[in-house]
């Protein structure tokens, strides 16, 4: 596994021990980027099951200013802390060692937030999880007017074709794994 462009790219990331966690591959990640429009102009990244955290170092790599990451396994935490210190640049990263839906709560209250122009969803659970994750990251106003979210789920996993104020513009399938893409502006085309 390693970050593929940008500032850091090349250099080489550590997995998560064990079989808990299945990491996004960097075929899919260099897709996921590819879809995105490769590069950021700044920005803040929200990556709310980490893993190795490979996906926010990735958006980071590529112009995003920093990343909020939300991991509760504490392998993953020191996986992510490690990885970090490859990049060289802690203080653009901040690790949330915390339950997700919790921690949204506490960033929102924060006077000082920011809102998000990328979420990225790799959840370890089934579909009625993401949906309620999109509609919380809704209700609390964490996402920019121009947000983009990102789900990467098993290809057999189909999410609704809208929820709330987004909807999903494009689902494209790499073998077992499927990345869904969501915002807001193909919503307000049809108003």
């Amino acid at each position: 596994m390693r970050i593929i462009s940008g500032e850091f790219g090349g250099r080489r990331l550590k997995a998560v021990p064990g079989q808990n966690t299945r990491p996004t591959t960097d075929k899919i990640k260099e897709s996921l980027f590819n879809i995105l429009g490769g590069y950021f102009d700044g920005g803040v990244m929200l990556d709310m099951y980490s893993g190795s955290g490979a996906v926010a170092i990735e958006a980071v790599s590529r112009g995003m200013d920093r990343a909020f990451l939300f991991e509760n396994n504490r392998l993953a935490q020191k996986t992510i802390e490690q990885n970090i210190e490859i990049t060289k640049s802690p203080e653009q990263f901040h690790l949330k060692r915390q339950n997700v839906k919790q921690g949204l709560k506490t960033i929102a209250s924060d006077p000082a937030f920011e809102p998000f122009e990328l979420v990225f969803m790799d959840p370890p659970y089934r579909l009625q999880e993401i949906v309620k994750d999109i509609e919380q990251l809704q209700e609390l106003n964490l996402l920019s007017a121009d947000c983009v979210i990102v789900c990467e789920v098993d290809k057999e996993v189909q999410l609704p074709e809208r929820i709330l104020e987004l909807e999903q513009y494009k689902r494209v399938e790499y073998g077992i794994t499927a990345l869904v893409f969501f915002d807001r502006a193909a919503s307000e085309e049809e108003a």
